[in-house]
């Protein structure tokens, strides 16, 4: 029987995921705590982390901004930040004594692996626990799910992978264990091997097509779409390969998407004689995200209290503590409480759902009661970190010569994978929708294979596949413009996707798609208006040198179709402001921009700021099945749980930091403006005889304006912040609003009745509020009190969580009459509104009244929200070594507002100098001269330096809004694409030359020039 039997989630039949998990592991009797940097039952954490290390915002008030990064000093000067920093003595209550350990790996994947021999160790080096897969056996340690089996290889079986990890090796001090570490390393003789079998064959981790026929016109509607009818998927394997279903006209829906696709590729194969159709081939390489920051764990499993401990860096708080729970609960090592320390941490995507908290938390299984610290070195880490997907592109492109309009994109993509799955089903559908770049195509037939190999794992490094796919589209449009003679820009301009228009599945982007005017701006700038003239005098004063400028412009989209999150925003009496938020910091600024993010609200950032939040006791949220996967029915019924949402927390991952974080936090922040602050302003300008200086005048909210920290509207006088803090305070007003959202391509909606008896529709699915003096609004209290006595609200009120409540609703929802979800799921009870307050939270829960989650069928679009950059780039080509050198290269970005101009700035400025290694110097061998052996490091793997990305040269600029009000858009993936395709695009302008497989080394240019 399954120890979450008794759960009433599994009770009424349904699947427990993320928070639903978390509860029910209470149940199964391990209570799971996440502690982020300053909140271990809070004082000594806090004051080792959060308290020493983070610096307030300073406010610019003059400029609306942040003069630098609440973190920024700790990092400069070393302070003790990232969870690789932190040893046992630090971690109050843990033992002094820090245990360490490391992992012994197979380097050979293509032969059985039949055991180890330690006797190079000497007398006194032998370590002093071994942890084997038979270990982990007898004490039932296993990965979780995702992860896939063989944690530790077993003797006898063949390596899913180079790298595969046999056992662990345990040294209760340090100086024995770095003498021993260094005397195993790079001697592969250790491990043992039978003879070579060959690799594991295994099926694709996942495969998806993508099929679009297009109406009369690019606004009419689609003849077949994956958003309108379906994406497609192999109707089976044959031989490791995907095979697609047969197409038929009047068949299903997959059928009908092949018969399209087959009509495509005909049109392709045999055009009409005024198309011109291209077909390339081209491949880009596998490569590190080379994090400043190895993955490490440290955790200690406390015998005594059994309890699990586990410090490590994430950019998935929920994720980590979910499956140690579930992993911990399965084992046989008594185990009561688990708390997870998310700290600071650094990760392109290499710690998102990475392994290395898994292999911490068993080593400390075996830590006999001390703390056990598993951190990588750089050799380590480029063995077994996450990596880019290399991909293979296969492209069919036809185009209009008469028009210059595009026809048609056909695409077969494989990307490799690796040995374990991970994100790669993801990464490949991605990299397949993404591939249009910025271009209007009538018809599309993508398709994306994600293999499995024996590869190191790859998983959602920085690019998310769009990086290999969009540069290549953008190297085979500017060949195709030099093809038909066409200025590459015009050309672009001419094939640019407009507002209005859809994407290769079909969905219309949200917003204005501002591509044609990035492209008008890079049209016009002197690089490129004045590249022929500048290339005839720079080779002419630089004998033995090329000169090329190339260009390229993409959008990309950010978010995964499942974004979700939780804010919370106070104010206490004084005026300071709080802020928590379920966000992790991985070095993008995710703390200092959600600070600032509020003053769009409250007039100033955010003073004291907690991130990595994932226990939310004032707005228990539960969650139940697969967004991605869910059918409408499902979610109707679901819904019908007032405090049930599709999503719990999302990982720091997929450029979600600037929209999706950002919303919860402004609607949070929104919430304590509109029902505290606000009123309270009313409150003070109407006192007096006859309703005071107020009476003459129309005062609406829209037209309140912060200055200098003080609120003032239609003229009145302006009231300092301190001032309607306290008066909220004393009224019993909002001080403070806690929201939770979610996002499938639209934002989640709900009806609200705030306890004025006005129903408003806010994009939040969960409100809880939190009333001045330590009490509710009184009106509030009284208009709910008749629902607050339904059996159900009790029942959940006495219990202090949500599963009676939530029983009780899915036994509701079983009867009631459902409608689809775009026209709204009905909440029982709806009458009863504002709950008892959440023990020890001062929180009162808000019931909506009526849901509105976006339709099951937009999981179909794959993207709607986009952000464009263009980027010029002039580069020489040293004839003799065949070294590039970049001159100089200047971007374009809209990105809407920016909530901190300097943290865009150094995004751009990161992400430009990882597009660069990506197209001229990272490369990794995929097998067995790759990094799996244990070899590589920074000696071999070249990783751009300032010499190398034009660091003086380089400038940007992004477009203005529209207006104030538009959002700020995700940017942190965009700014490194563009780039890869400038470049090799201005290596054609300088040795007439077009490479299609990545890196573009100087031996390869050397070749081309010999």
């Amino acid at each position: 029987m399954s120890p979450f039997s008794t759960s009433p989630e599994a009770a009424a039949g349904f699947a427990l995921t993320r928070r639903g998990f978390l509860k029910a592991s209470v149940i199964a009797g391990i209570s799971v705590y996440i502690a982020p940097i300053g909140s271990l039952s809070g004082r000594a954490f806090a004051a080792l982390f959060e308290d020493k290390n983070l610096t307030p915002v300073a406010w610019d008030a003059a400029k609306g901004q942040a003069r630098f990064r609440i973190d920024g000093t700790a990092k400069v000067t070393g302070s003790k930040i990232f969870a690789r920093d932190v040893r046992a003595r630090d971690m109050p209550g843990w033992p002094a004594q820090q245990a360490h350990a490391f992992v012994l790996r197979a380097t050979l994947a293509d032969r059985p692996y039949l055991g180890f021999d330690l006797s190079r160790l000497d007398d006194g080096l032998q370590p002093d626990r071994i942890v084997t897969a038979d270990d982990l056996v007898r004490d039932g340690i296993a990965f979780p799910e995702f992860y896939g089996d063989d944690m530790l290889l077993p003797a006898g079986k063949t390596p899913a992978y180079l790298g595969h990890a046999v056992a662990i090796l345990i040294y209760r001090d340090f100086t024995r264990f770095r003498f021993a570490k260094d005397k195993l390393k790079f001697h592969d003789e250790i491990i043992r091997y039978g003879d070579v079998t060959g690799p594991l064959e295994r099926d694709p981790w996942g495969s998806f097509r993508y099929v679009r026929v297009g109406g009369k016109t690019a606004y009419d509607d689609d003849v077949y779409s994956s958003l309108k009818d379906a994406p497609i998927f192999p109707s089976m394997m044959r031989k490791h390969q995907p095979v697609w279903p047969d197409g038929n006209d009047h068949g299903k829906l997959d059928e009908q998407g092949m018969a399209y696709a087959g009509k495509i590729g005909e049109s392709l194969t045999h055009p009409p004689a005024n198309w011109l159709v291209m077909s390339r081939e081209y491949r880009t390489q596998s490569v590190d995200t080379s994090a400043l920051e190895p993955d490490n764990a440290n955790c200690w499993y406390d015998a005594a209290t059994q309890t699990l401990h586990m410090v490590v860096p994430t950019q998935s708080p929920s994720e980590v503590a979910e499956n140690a729970a579930a992993m911990a609960a399965k084992g046989h090592f008594p185990v009561r409480r688990l708390i997870v320390y998310p700290c600071y941490t650094v990760g392109y995507g290499s710690k998102d759902h990475y392994n290395m908290p898994f292999y911490g938390l068993a080593a400390a299984m075996y830590g006999d009661g001390l703390p056990v610290r598993l951190a990588n070195d750089r050799y380590e880490q480029f063995q077994t970190s996450l990596k880019r997907h290399a991909f293979t592109m296969r492209y069919r492109i036809g185009v209009d010569k008469e028009s210059g309009m595009l026809q048609a994109f056909a695409a077969d993509m494989e990307c490799n994978g690796g040995g374990r799955m991970n994100f790669s089903p993801s990464v490949a559908m991605v990299g397949a929708t993404a591939a249009q770049s910025i271009y209007y195509f009538p018809q599309s037939d993508l398709a994306s294979v994600a293999m499995a190999s024996r590869a190191i794992d790859a998983g959602s490094a920085r690019g998310y596949g769009t990086l290999q796919s969009m540069a290549a589209t953008e190297m085979m449009i500017d060949e195709m413009a030099a093809q038909l003679g066409v200025d590459a820009i015009d050309f672009r301009l001419k094939n640019a996707l407009r507002s209005g228009m859809k994407n290769t599945q079909g969905a219309i982007p949200a917003g204005a798609i501002r591509v044609d005017e990035v492209l008008a701006r890079a049209k016009a700038h002197p690089l490129w208006t004045q590249r022929d003239k500048k290339k005839a005098e720079y080779e002419a004063a630089h004998p033995g040198r090329r000169y090329g400028v190339g260009f390229a412009c993409v959008q990309k989209d950010f978010g995964t179709g499942a974004e979700t999150s939780f804010a919370r925003v106070e104010i206490d009496e004084t005026g300071r402001i709080s802020l928590h938020h379920t966000a992790a910091e991985i070095g993008t600024g995710t703390s200092t921009s959600q600070a600032v993010a509020v003053a769009k609200w409250l007039g100033m950032p955010a003073t004291d700021v907690h991130i990595a939040i994932t226990d939310w006791p004032e707005l228990p949220v539960v969650t139940s099945g697969d967004p991605y996967l869910m059918s409408q029915a499902d979610q109707d019924k679901l819904a019908a749980n007032p405090r049930w949402s599709p999503g719990y927390a999302s990982p720091s991952s997929a450029t979600n930091s600037a929209f999706y974080f950002t919303h919860s936090t402004r609607e949070a922040a929104r919430l304590l403006f509109m029902q505290g602050l606000w009123p309270a302003a009313l409150s003070i300008w109407r006192r007096g005889l006859g309703g005071g200086p107020a009476a003459p005048l129309v005062v609406r909210a829209q037209d309140a304006r912060w200055v200098d920290g003080k609120l003032s509207a239609a003229g009145l006088e302006a009231l300092p912040l301190g001032m309607l803090a306290k008066t909220a305070d004393e009224l019993g007003l909002v001080t403070g609003a806690t929201v939770h959202v979610f996002n499938r391509w639209q934002w989640a909606e709900a009806d609200w009745d705030l306890g004025d008896g006005v129903t408003q529709r806010l994009p939040v699915d969960g409100i809880a509020l939190r009333f001045g003096k330590g009490g509710a609004n009184p009106a509030a209290v009284a208009a709910q009190a008749p629902a607050v006595q339904t059996p159900a609200a009790k029942s959940a009120h006495r219990s202090g969580n949500a599963h009676a409540k939530f029983a009780a609703a899915v036994q509701a929802a079983k009867g009631a009459n459902v409608t689809n979800g775009a026209n709204g799921a009905p909440s029982p009870n709806a009458g009863m509104q504002v709950a008892a307050p959440a023990p020890a939270t001062g929180y009162r829960t808000v019931d909506r009244k009526r849901v509105y989650y976006p339709p099951v069928q937009r999981n179909n679009a794959a993207v709607t929200y986009y952000s464009a950059v263009a980027t010029l780039v002039e580069l020489s080509v040293h004839e003799a070594t065949g070294k590039v050198e970049l001159l100089t290269h200047h971007s374009i970005m809209e990105c809407g507002n920016q909530i901190s101009p300097q943290l865009v700035s150094g995004q751009l400025q990161g992400g430009l100098a990882m597009g660069i290694g990506h197209a001229l110097h990272e490369y990794l061998p995929l097998y067995e001269d790759g990094p799996g052996n244990g070899t590589w490091n920074f000696n071999r793997y070249h990783l751009p330096r300032a010499v190398d990305v034009a660091v003086w040269t380089q400038t940007g600029e992004v477009l203005p809004p529209i207006t104030e009000t538009d959002v700020p858009k995700g940017i942190a993936e965009v700014v490194m694409i563009p780039v890869v395709g400038a470049i090799v695009n201005g290596l054609a302008h300088a040795i007439d030359h077009r490479f299609t497989d990545l890196p573009v080394t100087p031996e390869k240019i050397q070749e081309v020039l010999a």
